[in-house]
């Protein structure tokens, strides 16, 4: 059990890079008045446990150990999406009386990641069944 915990550390040390890095450019592209970095983490985020949690699952079209999927699911989509990001920034948006905002990022954070994750699992789904079958 401590190798699991070793490799959903790592999956979230890598994920948490990858969210400041992408954060980062997204902000430096865009600006800094409007999440778009947190929106954009959380619908890719959504669509990679979507399609991974698919792709590998009991029939899936490639099986993955559980401490795979622990390195990809819990780890590094743990550590990349940024939920709590996203209600800290929604909460100061609103704070500041910017509600069109606050509520355009609720709506479309929720609204997007569904529909990210929906199309990873369905894309993992096309593949076919798993090759022993």
């Amino acid at each position: 059990m401590l190798v699991t915990y070793l490799w959903v550390a790592l999956g979230g040390a890598l994920g948490s890079v990858a969210r400041f890095w992408l954060g980062a450019v997204v902000a430096g592209i865009l600006g800094p008045q409007f999440p778009w970095g947190t929106i954009f983490i959380n619908i890719s985020g959504s669509f990679v446990i979507g399609f991974f949690g698919v792709l590998t699952g009991p029939a899936g079209r490639m099986l993955a150990s559980y401490n795979a999927r622990a390195f990809v699911m819990v780890g590094i989509c743990g550590g990349f999406t940024t939920f709590s990001a996203f209600s800290l920034q929604t909460w100061e948006l609103a704070r500041e009386s910017h509600w069109f905002q606050a509520g355009g990022n609720v709506v479309l954070s929720v609204v997007a990641c569904l529909v990210a994750v929906s199309a990873g699992c369905a894309l993992a789904a096309a593949l076919g069944p798993a090759a022993s079958e």
